[in-house]
């Protein structure tokens, strides 16, 4: 089975910043490139931190409302307060980004990383090499890609790769039917701890957003078999000699 990785769908050609950037320059960056935000790496390329425009907007908020001389509800000691604080002073990119960075290897699959973007919230994932060095991002939409394709690329893959290749089934042993996205499998399988294989192996082709499970099995194998008890004749049953 072929799975998309993220390096297969991630954008190489990154736009970056450094610690010293200053923030107007991020701004421009952003503008200028139609992105929503972007990692900050040091001298090797290692990945610092990644700013949003979500962070240049709450700095600009925050400043404001220094200005104005309004103070945080929060108490000062709170972490949450002290960062806001310092967000609203920052002047370079260093101060202001986001930290630590969450990341992802390019050999990763597709929908790994958007769990771990689901399960932080965030919007993009920079990809670094093993020795943890910037080579792309990442991001929502380039994730997405995978969920295009069509409901009989889908229905082909399942059927060739999985069904026949990985689970050596004989054609046409299982009918499988692609819905936007979502497949169905029907057929009758020798054993039913081979159900849930198909089912879980279906789930992982690219594209697919969900698996309507209707097959049947002729011997269930998940069980141990019944040991009846012995029939043995009691000692005091035998004849007498």
């Amino acid at each position: 089975m072929k799975t998309s990785k993220v390096g297969e769908v991630m954008t190489a050609d990154v736009i970056q910043a450094c610690q010293e950037t200053p923030f107007k320059d991020v701004a421009q960056l952003l503008a200028r490139h139609r992105i929503s935000g972007l990692p900050v790496v040091d001298a090797d390329d290692k990945v610092l931190g990644v700013i949003s425009e979500t962070d240049l907007v709450r700095r600009q908020a925050a400043q404001a409302r220094r200005a104005q001389g309004i103070r945080s509800r929060l108490p000062a000691l709170r972490r949450k307060a002290r960062v806001a604080a310092a967000k609203a002073r920052a002047m370079t990119a260093g101060q202001l980004m986001s930290t630590p960075a969450i990341t992802v290897h390019p050999e990763q699959r597709v929908a790994d990383a958007a769990r771990v973007m689901e399960r932080h919230h965030i919007e993009r994932l920079p990809v670094v090499d093993e020795e943890d060095r910037l080579i792309g991002i990442a991001t929502r939409r380039d994730l997405l890609r995978v969920f295009l394709r069509t409901d009989e690329g889908i229905r082909q893959e399942i059927s060739d790769e999985v069904l026949t290749n990985a689970m050596c089934l004989p054609p046409r042993t299982v009918i499988v039917s692609v819905h936007d996205g979502t497949a169905t499998l029907e057929g009758r399988l020798e054993r039913r701890s081979d159900i849930p294989v198909a089912v879980r192996l279906s789930w992982r082709v690219d594209g697919v957003v969900g698996v309507v499970n209707s097959l049947t099995f002729r011997v269930d194998d998940t069980h141990p078999p019944e040991k009846h008890p012995s029939r043995r004749i009691a000692h005091h049953w035998l004849p007498e000699r």
